[in-house]
């Protein structure tokens, strides 16, 4: 390693704490399979004051999911053998059921059980367990789309592959894990932490900010294959060194798990076998980010330059922006900078997207449009042309009106505009028989508010948002998982005496589920 390498990581080490505050967290940087960087800094667990170390376990959260897919392939190298054993755990489903594979890559159009969890009235902090999960998953009737036509996220996609690697092969989600992948790259501390109210070391996760204090979060969840991996940061830089070792062999465990993925129309999918594929400051990379309360990592491999990134952190900064920072620095490049524009273009507004089902917002803010669609806020740089865009989604003029592309999501559509004032009369109780679960609008002193309730009980209520003429969103900022479904589309539907008779409601994880209203609110 250079001096000026060196000195650009150690001010990138420097800097992270500061720029990315909370009680802890560690890094590692490799190239060409050396460590270039490792560093840990804080506290584990900040009330015992445990220090976080390099050998400190973390939950990985979603990074699972690539290691899930590598049992898989391990085990069984045509996972289509599995399709039947898929088409078992979703007896209720109507039509076509998804295969092995379409689970793997999150082409299943199954709607994500953490979302479904909060339209069951469950409240963030609730046990969802096993039988909880079984519950959901197995009253699945219909999908949100055709299976290998889209993708969605889905976690339990990756919770039914483990499962199903359970029951086929035996033995226990954890003793594969460890055969299958960790003794191989030497992940010697790594472990199955399905139960997420304790790590065996006493780290904690922690939310809050340096304004509001940090607490520790609260979590109840079990995870298996979607999500309980338990790692350090060793741990994790032996397998991002195992990763460079075997790059030239053929039949390579991340060889396979990053090849390249297709829908089912042929076209070009950037997520498959755990791991997202997509660009990195321009060079084409592979890698995952993780996230539950308390809780967000990122890793991510460029195999053209042979260097990795790894960024665990025990608080809800943005793993993902501290990674490409320190990739910045090992690169020796700047960060290119938003390119923001003087004025706003004139097709802003709130529109409905007419295959989701889901209301889309578009305003502006300090030179860049933001986009309200999915779980989160994306901003999107104005182009010479008058379209939008941030390399994943593309907002722009067109035949029709605006559309808007979502190439990772194989889909593109003409949006519906929303104009006009918000209309009353929503108060009632309304009721999904696909779920068999309630949905409560009330209007409290003339301000209407919602809330759902089912088998998990009965969430809170919340302040509803109009969006255009009987389109309203319903927030949902905390869930069971971290990262919550975001608004809710509130989509009313009127008999022909102007009366409303049901609504539809869907979010970007679970789309399109009819309510029938069955009573005043």
């Amino acid at each position: 390693m250079t001096k000026t390498l060196a000195a650009r990581l150690e001010h990138a080490l420097e800097t992270l704490p500061r720029a990315y505050p909370g009680p802890g967290g560690a890094v590692a940087v490799l190239r060409e399979g050396e460590v270039l960087a490792r560093h840990a800094w804080g506290w584990a667990n900040a009330e015992r004051r445990i220090p976080f170390t390099p050998r400190t376990l973390f939950r990985m959260c979603s990074i699972t999911k690539q290691f899930t897919c590598g049992v898989l392939l391990d085990a069984f190298p045509d996972p289509t053998v599995l399709d039947e054993d898929v088409r078992a755990r979703l007896p209720l489903l109507e039509g076509p059921a998804p295969g092995a594979l379409h689970l793997a890559h999150n082409q299943s159009g199954l709607r994500d059980y953490w979302a479904v969890a909060m339209l069951h009235g469950s409240p963030a902090e609730a046990p969802f367990g096993d039988a909880e999960a079984a519950r959901v998953i197995g009253g699945t009737r219909r999908l949100h789309f055709a299976p290998g036509t889209r993708y969605s996220y889905v976690n339990q996609n990756f919770r039914i592959l483990s499962d199903i690697l359970q029951e086929r092969t035996g033995r226990g989600f954890g003793e594969l894990l460890r055969a299958g992948i960790f003794d191989r790259a030497g992940m010697e501390g790594a472990l199955l932490a399905a139960d997420t109210r304790a790590m065996p070391d006493g780290t904690e996760g922690y939310e809050g900010s340096l304004a509001s204090g940090f607490r520790a979060a609260e979590n109840r969840v079990l995870w298996t294959g979607d999500a309980g991996l338990g790692a350090s940061l060793d741990d994790m830089i032996a397998w991002e060194r195992h990763i460079d070792a075997t790059r030239e062999e053929e039949g390579s465990l991340y060889r396979r798990l990053s090849a390249p993925v297709r829908f089912a129309d042929g076209r070009p999918a950037e997520y498959g076998f755990g791991l997202n594929r997509a660009r990195a400051l321009g060079r084409a990379a592979s890698g995952h980010g993780g996230a539950l309360r308390g809780w967000r990592s990122h890793r991510f491999h460029l195999p053209g330059e042979r260097i990795s990134v790894v960024v665990l952190f025990n608080h809800l900064a943005d793993a993902q922006e501290a990674a490409l920072d320190l990739l910045a620095a090992a690169l020796g490049e700047d960060r290119p900078k938003p390119a923001l524009a003087g004025t706003a273009p004139g097709w802003l507004g709130a529109f409905l997207e007419p295959e989701s089902g889901l209301a889309l917002r578009a305003d502006f803010a300090e030179g860049r449009v933001r986009l309200r669609y999915g779980h989160s806020a994306e901003w999107l740089e104005l182009r010479a042309d008058g379209s939008a865009d941030n390399g994943r989604t593309r907002l722009r003029p067109g035949e029709g009106g605006l559309w808007m592309d979502r190439p990772q999501e194989n889909q593109s559509s003409c949006l519906r505009r929303l104009e006009g004032a918000a209309a009353g009369g929503l108060a009632g109780r309304y009721r999904c028989a696909e779920l068999e679960a309630e949905l409560l609008v009330t209007e409290a002193g003339g301000v209407p508010y919602g809330g759902f309730s089912g088998f998990l009980g009965q969430g809170r209520m919340e302040l509803l948002e109009p969006v255009g003429p009987d389109v309203w969103a319903l927030p949902c900022p905390r869930a069971l998982d971290h990262t919550p479904p975001g608004d809710w589309t509130l989509a009313f539907r009127r008999d022909a005496a102007g009366r409303v008779a049901g609504v539809e409601v869907g979010c970007w994880l679970a789309r399109r589920l009819p309510y029938a209203r069955i009573g005043a609110g």
